[in-house]
């Protein structure tokens, strides 16, 4: 088994932790406030303000007119209109939320950007043993439940221009292998679902799903993440079903905003 992609530090730096976090909230979505940074990082606002003061101190971040911070020149994206990851992560939220009481499972929205996998939100279950959140966190595409789900959306040629060797020129170990990993993603196409079996960390298992636009392609994956000593296999099927059923109430979201 390869070695776990993910591990915490042994040390975690909770300070650290939050300036990080609220980078990646800043670069991924464009804007947020101070109120809504202390929501996200389940912090008081006093701490969140310490955090973004030093991001816009170091160059992470800059704050507007309207008391908004976004990403500054550090992060070299300057968003000053909604994006389609805020979009899609605000329509999203509610659906996440609605799974995790059903299924009482850590749930996460993913989306892929190459040949990685950005988690754009994760609401965490209530079990005291539970997988932690995801949101900002990256991972190779063919190691994640939704990573796989949205490779499975290309074309051979799309898929060989993602992994193209000169592309791994300097860590060709990191390249997977694409006869395995097309034969794989034919599986994903035929079941309409992906399952992932300590394949991106140690003792984890997640199911997922994809959400499509209206023309069918697969904007991001839907999933649940589980200890893999909770996972029982006979309950596939009505995991499945409850992440098909959250993933066209989104698309349906989402069609309606247009």
């Amino acid at each position: 088994m390869d070695k776990p992609l993910k591990t915490p530090p042994p040390y975690p730096i909770a300070s650290v932790d939050h300036a990080l976090r609220a980078a990646t909230i800043l670069q991924m979505e464009g804007g947020a406030t101070v109120s809504q940074i202390a929501e996200r990082l389940g912090v008081a606002r006093s701490t969140a303000h310490r955090v973004l003061a030093m991001l816009v101190y170091r160059d992470f971040a800059v704050q507007d007119e309207g008391r908004v911070y976004r990403a500054g020149p550090v992060l070299e994206l300057a968003a000053h209109s909604q994006s389609l990851v805020s979009r899609l992560r605000a329509a999203a939220l509610p659906h996440l939320h609605r799974v995790v009481d059903l299924l009482d499972e850590t749930t996460n929205l993913t989306v892929r950007t190459g040949d990685t996998a950005r988690f754009i939100a994760s609401v965490e279950c209530r079990q005291a043993l539970r997988v932690g959140s995801r949101e900002g966190m990256v991972f190779p595409a063919h190691r994640t439940t939704a990573g796989l789900l949205l490779l499975a959306d290309l074309t051979d040629e799309e898929l060989e221009e993602v992994y193209a060797p000169e592309r791994y020129r300097d860590r060709p170990a990191d390249r997977p292998d694409l006869a395995r990993l097309r034969t794989e993603l034919r599986r994903l196409r035929r079941n309409g679902f992906a399952v992932n079996k300590e394949r991106s960390e140690r003792g984890l298992v997640a199911v997922g799903v994809p959400v499509r636009d209206q023309d069918g392609t697969a904007l991001a994956g839907l999933s649940v993440s589980m200890p893999s000593v909770r996972y029982d296999p006979h309950r596939l099927q009505s995991l499945v079903a409850a992440l098909d059923a959250a993933a066209h109430s989104l698309e349906k979201d989402l069609a309606e905003q247009h």
